[in-house]
């Protein structure tokens, strides 16, 4: 299981959920991201939309920094 940065598995009380935004193209998630991808790059996480996904799959399945595509 995966939670967000600053849920309570840090030790830290829940805080107000985030707002995710695409590491991309900056689309705003509408509700919780169910089919976004999450990539951890130098120790943080970054989350993009199912179009920025889709149209870079063998970028992320290649396990390549975003900074690629």
């Amino acid at each position: 299981m995966t939670s967000l940065p600053g849920g309570s598995d840090k030790g830290g009380s829940a805080a107000e959920p985030q707002s995710l935004v695409c590491a991309r193209c900056g689309t705003p998630a509408e509700g919780p991201p169910p089919t976004w991808t999450c990539s951890v790059e130098n120790g943080s996480r970054q989350y993009f939309c199912d179009r920025c996904s889709r149209e870079n799959l063998r970028a992320i399945e290649g396990r390549l920094d975003s900074a690629w595509w």
